[in-house]
């Protein structure tokens, strides 16, 4: 088995939230009213302008109205700001491409968190590509989604790696013939550095000499 390239999610994987994303959300919602349906209703809004359809300025416009929250939606906006790279994550990014293997972004992202990630925080340096599925008309875990990549970058399924959070998006992956591993940033950047080197992949492990060479 040779890996070619490496596609990599964003959320929960090379990125974390920077503040409690749905207790902030819930304490927008008026009293008497589930906070737990409001955010369920607010990540609903979001699906088609993830896969490029709608505005999601609009979606999430709608969805305050419906709630009558009152919040500027400036504010409920801003906390699709609130996440930040990990670098440790970032630095095995970087590893593998100093070695020479190619490696993508490939995440599910409607146009506004698009905007932020790669023109003001300049994700693209970071990869070789990146896949958005607002650009795409694609969403995770479509394999269409998968497929499309593969043509982008011109290698068959079977030399492909996919790094996800999410246990559906991985099947999608599979699916499309790629291989893909399930991995969240809970777990450790180690624990990537060994999934990683469990494909032969060149990078740096926390394990023994003798170990990886046994």
């Amino acid at each position: 088995m040779r890996i070619d390239a490496v596609l990599f999610d964003a959320d929960g994987v090379i990125q974390e939230p920077t503040v409690d994303w749905q207790a902030t959300l819930a304490a927008f919602v008026g009293p008497g009213r589930s906070a737990d349906e409001f955010v369920l209703d607010l990540i609903a809004s979001e699906a088609p302008s993830i896969a490029g359809q709608g505005d999601f300025h609009d979606a999430v416009a709608a969805v305050l109205e419906r709630w009558e929250v009152t919040t500027p939606i400036g504010e409920v906006l801003g906390l699709w700001e609130r996440f930040a790279a990990v670098p440790e994550a970032i630095a095995v990014v970087q590893e593998l491409r100093a070695a020479g293997v190619p490696c993508h972004l490939a995440t599910n992202q409607q146009s506004y968190r698009r905007t932020i990630m790669n023109d003001e925080r300049d994700y693209g340096q970071w990869f070789d590509r990146s896949f958005y599925s607002c650009d795409l008309g694609l969403a995770k875990p479509d394999p269409a989604y998968f497929k499309t990549i593969l043509r982008a970058i011109d290698l068959p399924p079977s030399a492909v790696l996919f790094v996800d959070d999410n246990e559906r998006n991985v099947e999608g992956a599979r699916e499309a013939g790629l291989h893909a591993e399930l991995f969240h940033l809970s777990s450790g950047v180690p624990v990537l550095r060994g999934l990683l080197h469990s494909y032969g992949l060149p990078v740096a492990t926390d394990e023994p000499e003798d170990r990886q060479q046994g």
